[in-house]
């Protein structure tokens, strides 16, 4: 739904209300009509019209200038129908049959036509009224004039906000269109982490390890990592830290999520089974004695933010350091915890690293969960290990 369609509708409830008042005019006055079947019959014409328009403008392809012209044509006939419907004594009493429903032919100019002509056929209106009344003999009136005014002003605003409207509405359009680019790049940076990049990681320590000729090509994949993490990081988004998020500054690990355990798409899979592939004798799985059951994709993603915060112990804390996860499945959410007994994180680490472009902390854990709703806490404390709570709200 555009954001110019509550505009419309209330141009079609002001035409309705309008008309009732024309048609509340035309009996308190009846006495004053000459030819009160001719005016009944305008009045008719008015009525079928507002429904005609209110279904028309309610389409966006009809919003063209033949509709607007028939709209207009419309209503300056019915005004001019009022010298042979009405005695000059009427115009002194009320204002022509079409009056007040003529400015939703006007409004919906403002918008179609813009400012200026909604200014146009305000003016016009002006020069119609005051041509008929002096066909019929009518006094012209100070209220004449202010009816004019009171049209080309309101044709003027309504004309300026539509212009406002579409404008917002394009922009939010590129907005969404930039977010949804980014997101596909974010997901891009995501795999390429958990992939190509590990790959290159593992080649570069090996190398350096076996030394010799090995050595060489573990520094051609350590400059051809930091290349790609260059490329990676360029261009995504700059990520404040959420409220009770620590510093960061891990090296990403490997998050592959889709090895055994996977579920079918769209089915659900019980999250307590894949977390517990990573039970290991360094790490601990703690979990309800119940299915704590996820959506497949869900529960695959959270498994991979888990994965990733282990391996972040693995590389960044000593050999042998203990880690413990808990899954808590609670009514509204689900909450699993990854605590380690390590040196803990050091102030601005995960800034850092984001910056280097290490994007494990970024991507594979907080990116997956801001994908999935949810939220990530870390809490680090140094000489005292690392918490990190990840949450996922149920659907």
């Amino acid at each position: 739904m555009g954001f110019d369609v509550p505009l419309w509708r209330s141009f079609a409830v002001f035409r309705a209300a309008a008309l009732a008042y024309s048609l509340l005019l035309a009996v308190q006055h009846h006495e004053h009509l000459s030819r009160p079947w001719l005016a009944w019959t305008v009045l008719a014409v008015m009525s079928a019209w507002t429904v005609a328009t209110t279904y028309g403008y309610a389409r966006p392809e009809h919003r063209t200038w033949r509709l607007l012209t028939a709209d207009l044509a419309v209503a300056f006939a019915c005004l001019f129908a009022t010298a042979a419907a009405a005695t000059p004594f009427y115009l002194t009493q009320a204002p022509p049959l079409s009056g007040y429903w003529f400015a939703g032919a006007a409004l919906a100019a403002s918008v179609i036509w813009g400012r200026r002509g909604a200014a146009t056929v305000a003016l016009l209106y002006g020069i119609c009224d005051i041509t008929l009344r002096v066909v019929m003999g009518a006094a012209v009136t100070a209220a004449t004039a202010r009816g004019v005014v009171l049209l080309l002003l309101a044709g003027l605003a309504v004309g300026y906000m539509a212009r406002v409207a579409g404008q917002a509405e394009e922009r939010f359009a590129r907005a969404v269109a930039l977010e949804a680019r980014i997101r596909e790049r974010e997901q891009l940076a995501r795999s390429i982490h958990d992939s190509v990049l590990q790959v290159l990681s593992l080649v570069g320590r090996r190398g350096a390890e076996a030394g010799g000729e090995a050595a060489e090509l573990g520094r051609m994949a350590g400059e051809q990592e930091v290349r790609l993490r260059a490329l990676v990081a360029d261009g995504l988004p700059s990520e404040a830290p959420a409220d009770g998020e620590g510093a960061a500054g891990r090296r990403p690990g490997h998050t592959d999520a889709g090895g055994p355990g996977a579920a079918v798409a769209g089915g659900s899979v019980d999250l307590r089974e894949l977390v517990r592939r990573t039970e290991s004798v360094h790490v601990s799985v703690s979990a309800p004695a119940t299915p704590v059951t996820l959506p497949a994709h869900t529960a695959e993603e959270l498994a991979a933010a888990v994965l990733a915060a282990l391996d972040n112990v693995r590389r960044h804390c000593p050999r042998g350091t203990r880690a413990w996860v808990l899954v808590e499945d609670e009514e509204d959410a689900v909450t699993v915890s990854v605590r380690d007994e390590g040196p803990g994180i050091p102030p601005g680490r995960l800034e850092a690293a984001r910056s280097d472009g290490r994007l494990g902390v970024a991507q594979s854990v907080r990116g997956r969960l801001r994908d999935l709703g949810g939220t990530v806490e870390y809490v680090s404390v140094p000489g005292q290990g690392t918490e990190v709570e990840m949450r996922v709200p149920r659907r």
